[in-house]
């Protein structure tokens, strides 16, 4: 889910990151976007091409080996077993005090040109020099660019050509999917053990979520983010990660009075007991305000599921991968394994 902070700034059409570059005057070759097939070429000798989720046939004359990308999406084409060929990224990538960001997942951020590290920072100027051949991120809505900066976006957008992964009103398993392809088609081999035993774990986990549905009924889950003047009720129907949660049995709150995008309900913290619920997924990003935080707020603390102590952290915005998503069910299982009925 996007940040709700960031989400309510944004066009219906938009989420697209709000920020300035200086001018750029470097225009790299090789950006032609012919008609192509939805798979690409399996070897760096020839031409390659790939069918993005807007869709646009993307090209290039051989495979990229510079790959810049959206932190969560570096880490995901990681995981798929890219390494060397991600050299920037942007997004929250390092925490203030030196450590990667979870959403940074098995990124080596030291070898990496990090261009921004917050909402709406993107240097142009170290994009270019580091003569990217593709460019990644996620779409959460039709059309947009995931943390690329739409002041500066017409001069980034053109420097190497641009592949976007649809990551929002469809389950979590098609994200996942298409990053695999995507990583495949740069090389990557997804027959490694690495791939094969992470996929293994995440269907496992899977699985282990429906069993505990199954073992305790009626669990109804909130999943939800902390600001310091509203608390946001998110949408399953849109929530990639939520939406593969109820498809896997999980009893889901589905927010009544969206905001434009669809992604959330906006409560006042008068208002946060709105949706009874027996356990709350909690977002653990430095975005948001974390349980610590929430404490002063006396509605917070009234909760049933807060004074039940059954709030468990939740990656809002997931690592698209089989290993990202793994560890993200196995905690879901366990939380609602744990859980009592208090509604």
């Amino acid at each position: 889910m996007p940040d709700p902070v960031s989400a309510r700034r944004l066009s219906r059409r938009g989420l697209l990151a709000a920020g300035g570059a200086a001018a750029l005057t470097a225009v790299l070759v090789g950006c032609g976007r012919d008609e192509a097939e939805k798979s690409s070429t399996s070897n760096g000798s020839g031409p390659w091409s790939f069918t993005d989720d807007r869709p646009e046939a993307v090209t290039a004359p051989a495979r990229p080996a510079r790959v810049v990308a959206f932190t969560g999406s570096a880490a995901s084409l990681v995981d798929f077993g890219l390494g060397r060929e991600v050299v920037g990224v942007f997004g929250e990538t390092k925490k203030a005090d030196g450590s990667k960001e979870a959403q940074a997942g098995d990124l080596d951020v030291e070898s990496v040109e990090i261009l921004g590290n917050v909402w709406g920072e993107f240097s142009v100027e170290k994009y270019a020099a580091l003569r990217p051949e593709l460019l990644v991120t996620h779409m959460y809505d039709p059309g947009a660019y995931w943390y690329v900066p739409d002041e500066s976006k017409d001069k980034i957008l053109p420097l190497a050509p641009v592949v976007t992964i649809t990551t929002a009103r469809v389950p979590m398993t098609k994200p996942i999917a298409r990053y695999a392809a995507l990583a495949e088609s740069l090389g990557a081999d997804l027959s490694a053990p690495k791939v094969t035993d992470a996929k293994a774990r995440f269907e496992a986990a899977a699985e282990a979520v429906r069993q505990a549905v199954k073992a305790n009924p009626g669990i109804k889950v909130l999943a939800a983010s902390g600001s310091p003047d509203l608390f946001y009720v998110s949408n399953p129907k849109v929530s990639t990660d939520l939406m593969y949660f109820a498809e896997l049995g999980v009893d889901i709150v589905v927010p009544t009075k969206l905001e434009s995008g669809d992604y959330f309900e906006a409560l006042s913290w008068e208002n946060a007991g709105k949706f009874p619920a027996d356990l709350i997924l909690l977002d653990n990003r430095s975005t948001a305000l974390q349980p610590a935080d929430l404490a002063a707020k006396p509605t917070w603390k009234q909760l049933p599921a807060v004074q039940a102590g059954q709030v468990t952290p939740w990656d809002a915005v997931p690592r698209f991968s089989y290993a990202g998503a793994a560890p993200l069910l196995e905690d879901l299982a366990k939380a609602i394994q744990g859980a009592k009925k208090l509604t």
